[in-house]
């Protein structure tokens, strides 16, 4: 790309703003360029609306702000020269300021991009609405063409941002002060704002789609424009010699090409070779729009228990990067300092990182790209309350998200979710939908640890911060011992990882260690080592005990860096080492069971089930959760029996119990309950039955005077226990009873549960 334009435009804005240098100035989108652009990161005019009047006096347009900003940096940071952290909740902001459009820009059709702002903006040039846009994480722009005037133009942006209201997503940005494991908000313009001249017709958006098997990459691009006999060309290179290319002539604005590369280099974990990409737009043989971007030959396949990458089982030495700094909060203070961050984290063994509660910029995936680098993409879902308002900007934003940055190679995975309650079940299984459709070429996990709910996942996923090395190996591999018998949860109750067993598909821990060091004035998981050789053998225990399981194929520290008062980093906030590097690299990096290809667990057998059939509802099954008889004394003769006679017991509806914030409809605070229901079934054939059941303590659970069910302890969500022989001993057609006995010792109490057959 020749850089004189840019060079000129940046020179040019240093002076009119008086500013040493321009912050952030390289190109924001390093898989998009073209010659022409001019950012507009600086110094701006800025104004804290605390009325929410700024409107109605005028300061849309021609008004002068009360302070000065610099962007892209949130006034919260201290690198935006006004550092408020916490201490103002900030709703409504205003920014402005003046540019002039370059002479090479002129007499095309400008854009104007931002890269990010939270939350929602309103934005005006010379007076006039150009756009309007909702979502902290997206990039969006507007045309801003017939708004502009020769000399001096205006740009006024109107942000609003109020987490509080429950239906505004926002990672771990505090509500009021930084404390546990949320921190400082992000409040307003928080990545680069730029201007770009494009032709009268121009690639608006393209879809990468690399095919290694068959040395080639498959390409969707959109045309914006009505230029006519419009043809596009794209260009393949390799170190400067052109590899391949493809042309698409026609009306209508979607242009499909495949680009056939005459030698193969694959793209690969620590290893990576990026083919250069040229986008030509001619008009009756005129260029009328060119963009250059880049792409990986890389694939990612599911395999049973495995993720492969290029046809290889590659263990996912995962970290996790929440993407924050001391003085720029959400923003890198500079380019390097995302490439540092990677660095950082590749010199202590890691080949990748979860990217958690937040989208990061793309010039971090630039970065992965070019140095091999594994990503698992995630939305901040935190602070959102799953209500149904809120689900057409959550799927708008996300959908923006996934078309922005599907194209990098080192993208390989998709997390939307993390911890999520069962309420967040339907929109779960719409973003999960939607990513698919969006990008089918990898996998999605719909939510990282907590409460899953798709009956049919493609990779699941557990939190587990157990700080004894010992104890985390065994749970693991006894939950891989064996074949279970696995049956489909309807999405409706939710699930951990554990509630349901082993579903024979890729799996990892995507969240252990947090293992504190140096935590004076702050905390970390569990409690911590009291010296650096415990450190290390706690590190090397946790990290064994994944690394020798070949039912794992990766796994994710936490994590990369401090966070203001979390001290679980690697490193310190500032980015300084806490430990000795090449010996944590040496104990992360080892050789995993999965990449020797030890023998993994047998597939568990799947119960082909079409549709459960409800004889017993649970909360969630609606009308279909009627009410029990109960008492709280133990009753007297065989109370489980279809004869016994249970008119004098009290009747209320389930869930039972007072356990912390799982509060039933019907009260239940003493050791013991027990629950009687008469139930109707149709006498079908049986292919299969099962109970989902959450409880606290040791429940029972008997059909007609026959225990089919006994669990022990309690859990908090619901899981789904396969009874199908049970029940062929004892349902019968007609009527049948249900009972069931819950006993509790200490802490709450709770039962509910559902009977299922197909």
């Amino acid at each position: 790309m020749k850089r004189g334009t840019v060079v000129s435009c940046a020179l040019a804005f240093m002076v009119g703003t008086g500013l040493a240098e321009v912050p952030r100035p390289e190109h924001p989108r390093p898989d998009a360029v073209r010659e022409q652009w001019m950012t507009l990161n600086g110094e701006w005019q800025f104004e804290i609306d605390k009325q929410g009047d700024g409107a109605a006096r005028g300061l849309v347009a021609g008004k002068d702000l009360a302070a000065k900003i610099v962007v892209p940096f949130c006034p919260e940071s201290k690198l935006s020269g006004i550092g408020l952290g916490n201490a103002e909740y900030m709703t409504n902001l205003w920014y402005r300021r003046t540019f002039e459009i370059p002479a090479a820009m002129k007499g095309k059709r400008i854009l104007l991009h931002f890269g990010g702002v939270d939350y929602k903006s309103w934005v005006y040039v010379n007076g006039q609405l150009a756009g309007t846009h909702v979502g902290e994480n997206a990039a969006f722009c507007f045309e801003i063409t017939t708004f502009l005037k020769e000399g001096a133009n205006e740009v006024v942006v109107r942000v609003f941002d109020d987490l509080r209201g429950g239906l505004q997503p926002g990672g771990k940005q505090a509500f009021n002060k930084s404390q546990g494991c949320v921190y400082t908000r992000t409040t307003g313009i928080w990545q680069t704002v730029w201007l770009e001249a494009v032709g009268s017709s121009y690639v608006e958006r393209f879809s990468l789609v690399p095919d290694p098997e068959h040395a080639r990459v498959l390409i969707e691009a959109e045309v914006n424009g009505a230029d006519a006999d419009l043809e596009l060309k794209a260009e393949a290179f390799a170190d400067g010699k052109r590899m391949g290319s493809d042309t698409a002539t026609g009306a209508w604005r979607n242009r499909r090409l495949v680009v056939d590369l005459k030698k193969k280099r694959l793209w690969e974990p620590g290893a990576p070779f990026l083919y250069d990409l040229t986008f030509t737009l001619t008009s009756h043989g005129k260029v009328v729009d060119q963009v250059k971007s880049y792409f990986g030959l890389r694939a990612v396949a599911i395999d049973g228990r495995r993720i492969l990458i290029n046809g290889k089982p590659v263990f996912q030495r995962l970290i996790l990067d929440q993407g924050f700094y001391p003085d720029g909060v959400w923003t890198a203070p500079s380019d390097a300092e995302l490439k540092g961050d990677i660095e950082r984290s590749m010199a202590c063994g890691y080949n990748g990182a979860r990217l958690h509660q937040k989208v990061f910029e793309p010039r971090f995936l630039y970065w992965a790209d070019k140095l091999g680098y594994l990503v698992w993409g995630e939305f901040p879902n935190w602070g959102y309350s799953y209500r149904p308002e809120g689900y057409a900007p959550y799927v708008t934003e996300w959908t923006e998200i996934l078309l922005r940055d599907r194209n990098h190679p080192a993208v390989v995975g998709w997390c939307p979710f993390n911890e999520t309650p069962a309420s967040a079940g339907e929109i779960q299984q719409v973003i999960w939908n939607v990513t698919k459709a969006v990008d089918p070429t990898r996998p999605v996990l719909e939510t990282s640890g907590w409460v899953h709910t798709l009956p049919h996942p493609e990779v699941r996923d557990a939190h587990d911060y157990d700080g004894n090395p010992e104890s985390l190996r065994k749970r693991w591999e006894e939950y891989f011992s064996g074949a279970a018998t696995v049956a489909p949860m309807p999405p409706r109750y939710g699930h951990s990882s554990t509630s349901v067993k082993d579903c024979g598909v890729p799996f990892m821990i995507s969240e252990f260690g947090g293992i504190g060091w140096a935590t004076e004035g702050g905390w970390g998981y569990g409690k911590g080592p009291q010296t650096l050789d415990e450190f290390y053998a706690r590190y090397k225990g946790q990290c064994d005990a994944q690394l020798d399981n070949p039912n794992f194929f990766g796994f994710c520290y936490t994590q990369l860096t401090d966070v203001e008062q979390e001290h679980n980093g690697l490193y310190y906030y500032d980015r300084k080492p806490k430990f000795d590097v090449a010996k944590l690299h040496a104990i992360t990096s080892r050789q995993a069971a999965y990449e020797r290809g030890e023998a993994q667990a047998p597939q568990p057998l799947r119960l082909a089930n079409a549709e459960w059939k409800v004889l017993v509802g649970a909360v969630q099954d609606g009308a279909l959760c009627t009410p029990y008889r109960y008492v709280t004394q133990t009753p007297q003769g065989e109370w489980t029996s279809a004869a016994y006679d249970d008119s004098s017991w009290k009747s209320g509806l389930p869930p039972f119990g007072t356990e912390g914030k799982r509060i039933g409809r019907t009260p239940w605070a003493t050791p013991d309950i027990y629950l009687r229901k008469t139930f109707e079934y149709d006498g079908a054939e049986l292919r299969a039955g099962a109970v989902v059941i959450t409880y606290d303590e040791d429940t029972e659970v008997y059909v007609n005077g026959q225990k089919i069910l006994s669990v022990e302890n309690y859990i908090g969500n619901y899981k789904l226990v396969v009874v199908t022989e049970a029940l062929r001993k004892t349902l019968r057609k007609g009527a049948n009873t249900l009972a069931v006995h819950t006993h509790q010792t200490s802490g709450g109490q709770f039962i509910d549960l559902a009977l299922l057959v197909e």
